[in-house]
């Protein structure tokens, strides 16, 4: 197999789009993997449960907080293995693993069989983290907003179509979602085998695996250890923590306040993916190119603001959907600050790098449903002195106001290359 940059056929031009396109296809065959069992896994819980919605419900928080600290777990311990024996076999191994754990749900006898297919989901999933390590392989600095926009497009690709999808299939049978899902990680899986080639050649791979590195903590320390990355990984926290609102309230928020059918709600979570899809592909790399990474990331913190400020305010339907277009620029924040962080670290430390990110999207994952669903909850409890049915959504735009303020300190390009950062592949 021919490693990317070492004079592979067609050369490291051809090499590295073609790693890309690859690991473009996994973001995007992984998310759609996931959008099919969004609207099953709750009903398939419930059917555990004996049709009782409360007991489901509970089960649903206990699923989505253990998903989450797998994450948070073992996001690191794959991004550090992938810096000590390259990205390749990580990838691999995670993804032949998310088909198997598919399976495992699939064919759950009883909740806790369930839950340990859900523990073994999350624990691949953290792959993420190795993923958006190759990005960072095969793309020179100057360009990785732009890739990272793409990374970004395929997930937002991928939940446009899995839920319609998965919610069909859902129709005919309840289990049948796993089981495409499984098909999917694993035809993915098979595609990488023989057509993935490895990113990290020997020479840049991290010399040892130091395990006091590989927990979260140890890994959180290299957040530390370069100028303004722990201030741009705080940006990237809050930012995370901030976009797990709409996922924890959205389908309560828009039936309580606006009165939506399942069929509006679909519909404005499409109209919300493709302007996220429109930003992401085609204007993500001319507006970096033109403003910069500090000034996508610092439009992106300010429409995220006005954007969820928007949401909770909008008192009627039309309205909310009126913000949509200011909502999607969003989409500009993780880009710019995916490339700000990665010039920052060695190749070595690029896949400890996207570790970190994970474990920190892990702690959001558990922080943000009960933040924002139990702060949704006490606002309609007191909806007759308080009037603000969007407070949890206000909540998760005072976020994006302090990472904006910390963005203006921290969101700087580094005054020096990291060492060993030599000529990276163009895309």
């Amino acid at each position: 197999m021919a490693v990317i940059g070492e004079g592979a056929a067609g050369g490291p031009r051809r090499s590295g789009r073609a790693a890309f396109g690859f690991i473009f296809a996994t973001a995007l065959m992984n998310s759609i993997s996931f959008g099919l069992i969004i609207p099953v896994l709750p009903n398939l819980i419930k059917a555990f449960t004996g049709g009782d919605t409360a007991q489901a419900a509970e089960w649903n928080v206990v699923f989505a907080v253990t998903w989450g600290a797998m994450q948070f777990i073992c996001g690191p311990l794959l991004g550090l293995l992938s810096d000590r024996i390259g990205r390749r076999p990580v990838l691999l191994v995670s993804i032949f693993g998310l088909a198997l754990d598919f399976i495992i749900i699939a064919v759950a006898p009883n909740l806790m069989w369930l839950l340990v297919g859900r523990i073994l989901n999350g624990m691949t999933a953290a792959s993420f983290a190795t993923a958006g390590a190759y990005v960072a392989d095969v793309t020179p600095p100057e360009g990785r907003a732009k890739a990272f926009g793409w990374m970004g497009s395929a997930f937002s690709f991928g939940f446009l179509i899995g839920p319609a999808v998965g919610g069909a299939l859902g129709d005919i049978d309840l289990r049948l979602p796993f089981y495409v899902a499984a098909g999917l990680a694993l035809v993915n899986g098979l595609y990488g085998l023989f057509v993935l080639p490895e990113s990290l050649p020997p020479e840049r791979r991290t010399k040892s695996f130091d395990l006091a590195r590989a927990n979260p903590l140890g890994s959180l320390r290299l957040l530390r250890s370069h100028p303004d990355l722990l201030g741009l990984a705080t940006i990237g926290l809050l930012f995370q923590l901030a976009h797990t609102v709409l996922p924890a309230i959205f389908v309560l928020y828009t039936g309580y306040r606006y009165g939506w059918s399942p069929s509006t709600m679909g519909l404005a979570m499409m109209a919300t993916g493709v302007a996220g899809v429109v930003v992401q592909t085609l204007l993500v790399g001319p507006v970096v190119a033109r403003i910069g990474e500090r000034g996508a990331l610092m439009l992106g913190a300010a429409a995220g603001a006005i954007g969820f400020a928007w949401y909770g305010f909008a008192p009627t339907g039309l309205l909310y959907l009126a913000g949509v277009p200011v909502f999607a620029l969003m989409n500009f924040l993780m880009p710019g600050l995916q490339g700000l962080m990665t010039r920052r670290v060695a190749p070595d430390q690029q896949g400890q790098l996207q570790g970190a990110n994970q474990s920190l999207q892990g702690i959001a994952s558990m922080a943000g449903p009960a933040l924002f669903g139990l702060t949704f909850a006490w606002s309609i409890r007191h909806a007759d002195q308080l009037q603000a049915p969007g407070l949890a959504i206000y909540l998760a735009s005072a976020l994006l106001v302090v990472a904006l303020i910390l963005g203006t300190r921290v969101a700087r390009p580094p005054a020096t290359a990291p060492a060993a950062a030599r000529a990276r592949p163009v895309l």
